[in-house]
């Protein structure tokens, strides 16, 4: 498999842990120059920096912005491309919390609709013009499998991700005459996880467990028996596999998809 190119400069949000570390460290490996992004302190920003440097990462960066704050998210783009064209876009921060909906305060939906959804607006807002030009881009939007199904207790976040696949939809179709197969073309996809062992979801688990009167295994048994068929959680790497190889030439002629990772959930 023809890897993408060495060299190449990627922005993964959300990427001091979880998904988004795992994400960045596999493009580390296909030797990208990464932009690291997130809200951890100084310390916890360095250690992802070494990180990715261990794995391969030819250079290594962290931006601290608030992804809530559109401004903020402009200044992390101006930012970003000041120092260099952006060939990779992975938009990976995200935020999540279980409320009926009668009880979701307005602050809270605006800043789930800021988090997941307009923020990766502007930053494909501003990266997709300079990939176009450049005949090669790629942009991978990690939604959720609630991007394609929804679930009780989750309006904003699944408004929010349903929203993220629709303008991802939208974008990919906008750009999809950019560039050429010899240069890779310009793709923007979603990946849709289902549950994942990340500590986003440690908080639905924990109030599961106590629900059903268990322990901590308990909670992630009932989450699985009731939504996910495989019965088993995937992991971040695996995520982190499937969104490096979204951005080899050979995926030049995916764009527009939501890739669901979640063990059958949306086949019931």
């Amino acid at each position: 498999m023809t890897p993408p190119q060495p060299g190449r400069r990627a922005l993964v949000t959300g990427s001091l842990q979880g998904i988004g570390l795992s994400i960045a460290t596999a493009l580390a490996e296909e030797q990208c120059h990464l932009v690291l992004h997130g809200l951890g302190d100084a310390e916890q920003q360095e250690r992802a920096r070494q990180a990715v440097l261990a794995a391969g990462a030819l250079s290594a960066t962290v931006h601290g912005h608030d992804l809530s704050d559109a401004a903020q998210v402009q200044a992390l783009m101006a930012a970003v491309l000041a120092d260099g064209p952006l060939d990779i876009l992975v938009n990976n921060a995200g935020i999540q919390q279980t409320m009926a909906l009668a009880e979701v305060p307005l602050e809270l939906w605006q800043r789930f609709l800021a988090v997941n959804l307009s923020a990766a607006f502007l930053t494909m807002q501003a990266a997709l013009p300079g990939m176009a030009a450049r005949g090669y881009g790629r942009v991978v939007n990690i939604a959720s499998v609630h991007g394609l199904v929804a679930s009780v207790h989750k309006a904003p976040y699944v408004a929010s991700k349903f929203g993220l696949v629709g303008v991802s939809k939208v974008a990919a179709l906008e750009y999809a005459r950019a560039g050429s197969r010899g240069q890779g073309g310009v793709t923007v996809n979603c990946i849709c996880p289902g549950w994942t062992e990340t500590a986003l979801l440690e908080p639905q688990i924990l109030d599961r467990a106590a629900q059903v009167g268990g322990d901590r295994e308990a909670g992630v048994r009932s989450l699985l028996a009731e939504k996910q068929p495989s019965q088993r959680m995937s992991l971040p790497v695996e995520i982190a596999q499937l969104a490096a190889w979204l951005c080899h030439p050979v995926a030049h002629n995916i764009t527009g998809a939501a890739i669901p990772v979640e063990g059958g959930w949306t086949s019931q």
